[in-house]
């Protein structure tokens, strides 16, 4: 017997409290309380769709104002949701609809270079204007790293540039690789700060063109050069690889041809740092809203599945760091800021635009506070001796590369 929508909220809702307003008027109160949030939904259909297709159906229904909120925020809402467990995803329609995505999305996942390109631009060649509108000043667009409580967005973006720069251990004057450069946030640092030659690619031709434009501005031309072009075409011979935030977009069946790529471009005495999303387990099945309308194919790998193809590609995995909860409070705060400025995002975009990413935006922070995603860094090299054999190395890197700081110019 199929479950409707009334009969998954009574098993679901054991904590907090929601109450669903019907189309006809009525309304249903699940949980226990203390705290409650309330939706209306709007029509027949969008109930039968919230109990047949949830995960998509959601946000779907919420950027055609037809899951309305009523008490709370669509946060709350999922954040309720998934608080409460995954009977929702036990369904029969959705496991069906879980199997039929997992076939269509294994054959998508085949990312060749013209599907790779598009992919990159639906997200990344979106107006400028939206992503500065609640990204730091630096424009980084990936997982900060928090080194104490109530930290700035700014600061904590610099931390995890440091982070991530320290543990390159690298040399003025040496040369660095940076595989998905967004809008040049990590290679002007590793150019200005620690003093490399750095060259980012990316598929994005609007990335490329505000990281040049930024490089020429702060006079960093000559030092950091930006190309567009995707990472299975690069060649070359560099003394660090870093790549922030891009193995999502690699997708599962090219990981052997990417870390392959990643050993290709290294130096033999090199090191390179891999920072990406990843899951604690495999998940056959998609995300489909962000497949559809956020990171078409885009996939969150697990650990299991990343470390065989580094050793496929015959690199020493040397230190592997998880950052838990560090993206969750990355993600609140870019979801506080879009929602701070939302007039003005309606005056580059629609109101069903402002909906779709307010609940990619909220998605994304439930997804690292209540399910098991979290960062991870892997670092990289061709040699055992490349990194010291005690720990303690990396804080003193930190602290050069904070001195060198403190003489860029203000971003």
């Amino acid at each position: 017997m199929l479950l409707t929508l009334n009969d998954v909220l009574t098993r679901l809702i054991r904590q907090d409290q929601l109450r669903v307003t019907w189309p006809d008027g009525s309304a249903t109160t699940y949980g226990p309380g203390p705290g409650r949030v309330a939706i209306r939904l709007a029509d027949d259909d969008a109930v039968r769709r919230l109990a047949r297709d949830p995960t998509l159906a959601t946000g779907e229904l919420y950027m055609d104002g037809r899951l309305v909120m009523e008490e709370g925020s669509i946060y709350d809402f999922l954040s309720l949701v998934r608080r409460n467990g995954n009977v929702w995803a036990a369904t029969p329609w959705a496991v069906w609809n879980h199997l039929r995505r997992s076939v269509t999305n294994s054959v998508r996942r085949r990312t060749g270079l013209a599907r790779a390109r598009a992919n990159i631009a639906h997200h990344y060649d979106i107006d400028e204007r939206l992503y500065r509108l609640f990204l730091d000043a630096d424009m980084n667009y990936s997982c900060a790293y928090f080194e104490h409580d109530g930290q700035s967005l700014e600061d904590a973006q610099r931390a995890k540039q440091r982070h991530i720069a320290g543990k390159l251990l690298s040399q003025p004057g040496g040369s660095a690789l940076d595989i998905g450069c967004g809008w040049g946030g990590m290679g002007l640092y590793l150019s200005e700060v620690a003093g490399l030659e750095t060259t980012g690619i990316t598929l994005s031709a609007e990335q490329a063109r505000v990281a040049r434009e930024r490089a020429a501005q702060r006079g960093m031309a000559d030092r950091f050069r930006v190309e567009i072009t995707d990472y299975r075409e690069k060649t070359g011979r560099f003394d660090h690889v870093v790549s922030v935030g891009m193995l999502e977009h690699v997708g599962l069946p090219q990981m052997d041809t990417y870390f392959a790529k990643v050993a290709e471009l290294l130096d033999k005495r090199g090191t390179a740092l891999i920072h990406s999303m990843a899951q604690t387990k495999p998940s056959p099945y998609p995300q489909p809203f962000g497949e559809k309308y956020i990171f078409p194919g885009g996939y969150i790998p697990a650990l299991s599945e990343i470390i065989p193809s580094v050793e496929r590609a015959g690199l020493l995995v040397k230190d592997i760091e998880i950052l838990p909860l560090h993206y969750a409070e990355t993600t609140r705060l870019w979801r506080e800021r879009f929602l701070a400025n939302r007039e003005r995002v309606l005056e580059l975009f629609d109101e069903r635009f402002l909906r779709m990413w307010e609940i990619y935006l909220a998605g994304s922070e439930v997804g690292f506070r209540h399910q098991r995603i979290h960062v991870v860094h892997l670092l990289l090299a061709k040699h055992q001796d490349r990194i010291p054999i005690r720990r303690g190395w990396l804080e003193p890197e930190k602290e050069r590369l904070r001195a060198a700081e403190a003489g860029r110019a203000p971003i």
